[in-house]
């Protein structure tokens, strides 16, 4: 369970509730036509950009937001070194007892094939495909999310301009103006709400967790390579954690060019 996210969540809604019941009642802040427009256009635009099959498996990414087991690195590398040590001590067949103790379908998967004697670049093929299939699976999420993160906000602007028209057609009762206009207001709230404080963080969440579990699976890739062809363990183990942190040293240059990009 990802305790910050749901921190997040809470504290940021609670903040925003907070705010309201300061000043007024929630009573003020609830449309039934403008959640419509935001959410049931936010939702339409959004099968109309994606495929139905990628839009649903979204759902099954949602969780992932809450709920992720992430695998420390350090843990991986101490694994592998373990592994490596048994290798040239006992063999390599002997890696066949410890898949027993790993849960991670990547890590038996590799070590399988590594103790069944396929070829080098067979495993490195087979390997990268397993990669890059995840790859495109979690970037469609996190996509879909952001995509979802810039369609609210402008149907929210749609609602209020629906409302706006609404109003300015009937404008003999000076008294019903100001609801009028609160009331039109409300979709741009609602759809900032659900970009800043839901679909646009959930996107980074889901890109961040992406690129770990890839960084972890190019290390364990690796690592299998490294036992593979009979690397000595302590070697292994430093070059590894020098893969780590240029790996991380890689991932920020990017994020920084991203940012540079962005804001030209």
């Amino acid at each position: 369970m990802d305790i910050a996210t749901i921190i997040g969540i809470l504290s940021g809604i609670g903040l925003v509730l907070g705010s309201i019941m300061m000043n007024s009642g929630l009573d003020l802040f609830w449309s039934v036509p403008s959640a419509m427009i935001v959410a049931g256009g936010t939702f339409a635009a959004t099968l109309i950009a994606y495929p139905l099959k990628e839009v649903m498996a979204v759902f099954g990414l949602f969780i992932r937001v809450f709920i992720f087991k992430s695998h420390d690195p350090n843990k991986l590398i101490a694994k592998l070194v373990e592994l490596s040590k048994t290798a040239k001590t006992e063999g390599v067949l002997s890696l066949e007892k410890k898949m027993k103790e790993i849960k991670d379908p990547f890590f038996v998967k590799a070590l399988q094939m590594t103790v069944d004697g396929l070829r080098t670049p067979d495993i490195v093929s087979i390997l990268k495909k397993e990669i890059t299939i995840l790859q495109k699976r979690h970037r469609a999420g996190w996509q879909i999310f952001s995509t979802m993160g810039e369609f609210s906000p402008a149907f929210g602007m749609i609602g209020t301009l629906i409302g706006l028209v609404q109003m300015m057609a009937d404008l003999s009762d000076p008294s019903t103006i100001g609801p009028k206009m609160a009331v039109a207001l409300l979709t741009t709230f609602y759809g900032t709400i659900l970009a800043n404080l839901f679909f646009l963080p959930m996107s980074t969440k889901l890109e961040r967790r992406s690129e770990e579990e890839t960084l972890n699976m190019n290390l364990l890739m690796e690592g299998i390579l490294s036992i593979r062809s009979g690397e000595n363990p302590n070697f292994m183990e430093d070059r590894l954690n020098i893969y780590i942190q240029n790996s991380k040293k890689a991932a920020k240059k990017a994020d920084g060019k991203a940012k540079k990009a962005e804001k030209k």
